[in-house]
Order: C-alpha cells, then sequence, then structure tokens
C-alpha cells in the first residue's frame, strides 16, 4: 500500500513537473491565498505577542487584587449596601498568616486632600498603606516602614518625587528627612522620598492605622497580594477565596478577587477572533486556488484519457486510479502552499520595517509551529476536496473506450 501510494507522488511530481508554468499558473489562486492567510497569522502572532509583552509589563500578573464590594444587586438594580466588611490592618496580619512566606499582602485606601508644608498648601493624594510602601517602589532617599513604626503608631510619612518638587525646590531631596508635613490636623515627620516615576500627581504615604473606622468606611482599603511565584497565583487565589468564606459568611458578596490574567485572557479571545474573521476573508482566495486546482486535474483526465484506459487494461483497478489523481492533487495544494508561504514570509519581512518606521513600536512578526500546521492541513483538504470529483471521474472511465479516444 505504502509502495503504491509513493509510486503515485512520484508520478503526480512528474507531471508538475512536466507542466510547471501551466501547473503555478493554475495554483496562482492557492499561492496568494496562501501568502496572504501566512502574512495575517505571523502579524496577529506577533501583535498577540506584543499586547502580552505590554501587559506584563504594565500589570504584574503575580498579583491578587482584593476589593471590597460596597453595592449589591436588587432586581437587577445596583444599590449601596447600609453595612459591608472591608479588610483593616489586623484583618491583614492574619491574611498574611495564612499566606506564610508564599506572598506578601498590602493594603492601600486612597483620598484626595490638601497638605500643609509650613506656609504651603498642597493638593495631593494621600495614601494610607501597610505594612510597607511596595518593593517595586523604589526610594530616593530615606527607609521604608517598618514594624516599629506600625507597632508604636508613629507619625511617619513618605512622598513620591512629583510631591518633594513641590515640596522643595532644592534637587537633594535628603534635606527634606525629617521635616514636618501636615495632614489631617497631624503633623507627620518624612523618613523617605521616591525615585521619579511616570505618576504625575503628588502622593503623600502614611501608614493605614492613622486613619480612623469612619474614613476607612468612606474609603474601604484595597488589598494587593503579591505572589513569589506566577504559578502559584491560582492555587493562592482559591486559598483566600476559602479564608474569606469562612472568615466572612459572605465572603462572595462582600469581597471580589480579580488577577490580571483576565486581561491575558481577553487579549486571547480578541486575536482569535481577529484570526478567525481575517482567515474566512482570506478563505476566499484559497477557495478560488482549490478551483484551479481542480481546472488543473480535469484537464489531466482528459489529456490522460488513453493513459488511464491502458493502466486500466493492464489491471488497475478504481481505487488506483483514485490515489493516482488525489495524490497528484495533494501534491500540487502543498507545491502551491509551500510558495504561498515563502512568499508570505517575505511579504512579512517587508512590512515589518514599515509598520514599524509608521507606528514606532517595537513590533516583529512570529512564526509559529501552528501556522505551519494550519497551512498543511489546509494543503491536504484542498487537495482531498477539489481533487475528488477529477479522481472519481478518471476511476469511472471505461478502459475500452479511453483507449480508443484520441
Amino acid at each position: 500500500m505504502l509502495k503504491k501510494l509513493r509510486f503515485s507522488f512520484v508520478q503526480a511530481f512528474d507531471s508538475i513537473r512536466s507542466n510547471f508554468f501551466h501547473t503555478f499558473l493554475s495554483i496562482l489562486g492557492i499561492v496568494i491565498g496562501v501568502a496572504a492567510l501566512v502574512s495575517i497569522l505571523s502579524l496577529i502572532d506577533g501583535m498577540e505577542k506584543y499586547a502580552r509583552e505590554q501587559i506584563s509589563n504594565t500589570t504584574d500578573l503575580k498579583n491578587i487584587m482584593i476589593r471590597t464590594e460596597t453595592y449589591k444587586m436588587v432586581n437587577n438594580v445596583r444599590i449601596k449596601k447600609d453595612t459591608f466588611p472591608y479588610i483593616n490592618y489586623i484583618a491583614l496580619n492574619k491574611i498574611q498568616e495564612t499566606l506564610k512566606d508564599k506572598a506578601i499582602a498590602y493594603i492601600v485606601s486612597q483620598q484626595a486632600n490638601e497638605l500643609k508644608v509650613q506656609d504651603k498648601t498642597i493638593g495631593a493624594m494621600v495614601s494610607a498603606i501597610a505594612p510597607a510602601i511596595p518593593e517595586r517602589e523604589e526610594l530616593s532617599v530615606g527607609r521604608n516602614f517598618s514594624k516599629e513604626d506600625f507597632h508604636n503608631k508613629a507619625n511617619v510619612a513618605i512622598v513620591d518625587y512629583e510631591l518633594a518638587k513641590q515640596m522643595t525646590e532644592d534637587k537633594d531631596y535628603s534635606k527634606l528627612l525629617n521635616k514636618k508635613i501636615q495632614y489631617n490636623g497631624s503633623d507627620f515627620n518624612i523618613i523617605g522620598v521616591l525615585k521619579e516615576s511616570n505618576d504625575p500627581a503628588p502622593n503623600l504615604f502614611i501608614p493605614i492605622i492613622h486613619l480612623s473606622e469612619d474614613i476607612l468606611k468612606q474609603s474601604p482599603p484595597m488589598c494587593l497580594v503579591d505572589v513569589h511565584a506566577v504559578e502559584n497565583v491560582p492555587t493562592i487565589k482559591k486559598e483566600l477565596e476559602d479564608w474569606f468564606a469562612m472568615e466572612y459568611p459572605n465572603g462572595k458578596e462582600d469581597f471580589q478577587l480579580v488577577t490580571n490574567e483576565f486581561r491575558v485572557d481577553q487579549v486571547a479571545k480578541g486575536f482569535l477572533l481577529f484570526r478567525i474573521i481575517m482567515g474566512l476573508i482570506v478563505g476566499i482566495s484559497v477557495l478560488v486556488g482549490g478551483i484551479g486546482v481542480m481546472n488543473v486535474l480535469l484537464i489531466s483526465v482528459t489529456e490522460r484519457t488513453p493513459e488511464i484506459g491502458l493502466r486500466k487494461a493492464l489491471g488497475a483497478n478504481r481505487r488506483d486510479i483514485m490515489n493516482l489523481f488525489l495524490s497528484e492533487s495533494i501534491t500540487i495544494s502543498l507545491f502551491g502552499s509551500l510558495l504561498g508561504l515563502i512568499f508570505g514570509i517575505l511579504f512579512t519581512m517587508i512590512a515589518i520595517p514599515i509598520v514599524k518606521a509608521l507606528t514606532d513600536a517595537p513590533f516583529q512578526a512570529a512564526y509559529t509551529w501552528n501556522t505551519l500546521g494550519v497551512i498543511t492541513i489546509i494543503a491536504i483538504l484542498i487537495g482531498v476536496i477539489f481533487g475528488t470529483y477529477p479522481a472519481m471521474k478518471a476511476a469511472r472511465l471505461d478502459p475500452v473506450e479511453a483507449i480508443r479516444r484520441e
């Protein structure tokens, strides 16, 4: 069986080589369609890779955000709750005990307020946090919050680069250390200054223990869990869900646990939809190419009718004739797909520099095994689908009539 198939493919290749120009013109539709499909798939794969990198750079996939649900749904109407639990410093310590060394939990409550520095009044975002400023926020001078600051309820604060600029014109921000800044009627000693960031708003950071329960109810803290290993995010999220369900009877209604993985999933779904739609559009060219393959084989059947009759007279059965023409059809389709693959890659190599010049983005096409697999499957399907009718027509020829025909 394998010998017959190999013989059929060898004969199919000889037939293509003997009628190369005619075959090439007939399969031009496949070449164009596959080239377009390769270009689109590789460019979409490149865009998806670029989008994933941007998401990874702008959001940490190792983070789990826990938000207090201050609203409830009643008859499809969103209504604010009268009472709701929130994560305070005591609850944060319990969460950290549950997490142990697998992750670090932070809480933050933000409010816009006025600050006073000597005779200046400065508008800023006040972030009440615990247990410290996350490690990703680098300090320019000074130190971070410590456990002793929370234990002693010390009036200490950290300012960011923008707030430091507004507090003094001196570029040596180490001189701000131990200076007083007033918030909500209390003086705080500055113990640190953050490095310059992309945030244009001035920010003041204080320990969350300085906020009253009334203020915390108005602006419930958000909890951020920084998991040490990204592969542990689903497991730790499940552990936290179980902890909230046990600690708070209405845990699922009162708190929402969100990971940044959903953004990656949304991007993947969007690109998958784009890939399918563009594939269907380009599929029209591939369909035209399939009709070209059928045309080549029908002409081949007509031209080789005496040969088919002779083969049957010498003992070839219908299956042998079917295999011969299906092999030729698949070979032609694979040949056209290979040319389309080469032209598609060449096109993307030309297109990428143009895209970079117009968008100034570090974007690259991505060639994956999935694309190669899709192209191979399409080529085989075209060969089988559009080669079946000519193969059946050849197989049904009467050997006597076929030999007589000139």
